[in-house]
């Protein structure tokens, strides 16, 4: 990402709903991108999406960011 684009999501307040399917895997890379550029992320999530990725796993990776 650009410094530009990093910039302007510095300080942000994004709320991430998750629902259940195979894409739910692509919603722990995004919260992780997010983060580094500076967004403060929270992730809602069904109990379906539970299924795919784990609150875990996701805590897990936006941490390894």
């Amino acid at each position: 990402m650009k410094k530009t684009q990093a910039s302007k999501l510095r300080g942000a307040k994004i709320l991430l709903g998750v629902t259940g399917g195979i894409a739910a895997y692509k919603a722990c890379e995004l919260v992780s991108r997010l983060t580094r550029m500076g967004a403060e992320v929270r992730v809602v999530m069904t109990r379906e999406a539970g299924e795919f990725v784990t609150p875990l796993t996701s805590a897990r990776r936006v941490s390894d960011a």
